[in-house]
């Protein structure tokens, strides 16, 4: 017989979902330091327009770190915590001493898809189980970095 948490899901599938989460939290924590190090670092003819953008890159990203430390709680898991923890975790490596906007840009261009593809895992597992309000925190998470990757590709194509 299935065991339910509080909010009504399979514990064991839930207990698989937080993982994941856990895993998209890592990688979202390093790719926020990344995108803090583009900011402050960023040098050349396109300084201003990447140093602002970057900046708003790494405030949606520090929202969406919030977002899905809160909905592993919810799920009745235990976030990740340490950056001891996400270094370990994480797909998304740290960069340092990057200031060429380009390459900065590329960076980015490679983690958005590193973290669209652990997203999309995510959505097939809650849809699996039935978790609507981990697809509905998901879901615009794809459609807003889809959209950013297609902008970046562009910007690099000048």
């Amino acid at each position: 017989m299935k065991t339910l948490n509080l909010i009504g899901l399979d514990k064991e599938k839930s207990k698989e979902l937080v993982n994941h989460l856990n895993d998209l939290l890592a990688n979202y924590q390093i790719f926020y330091q990344n995108l803090r190090g583009f900011h402050w670092n960023v040098k050349g003819s396109n300084f201003f327009e990447l140093h602002a953008k970057f900046e708003e890159y790494y405030n949606d990203a520090i929202e969406k770190v919030d977002e899905i430390a809160e909905r592993v709680l919810t799920l009745e898991g235990t976030p990740l915590h340490s950056y001891s923890a996400y270094m370990k975790q994480a797909e998304i490596k740290e960069v340092t001493g990057v200031s060429d906007g380009n390459r900065c840009v590329k960076e980015i261009v490679g983690n958005l898809g590193i973290l669209i593809r652990k997203e999309r895992e995510i959505l097939a597992l809650a849809a699996e189980i039935g978790d609507d309000g981990t697809q509905d925190m998901i879901n615009p998470y794809i459609s807003e970095q889809e959209k950013n990757l297609w902008m970046l590709r562009a910007y690099l194509s000048e």
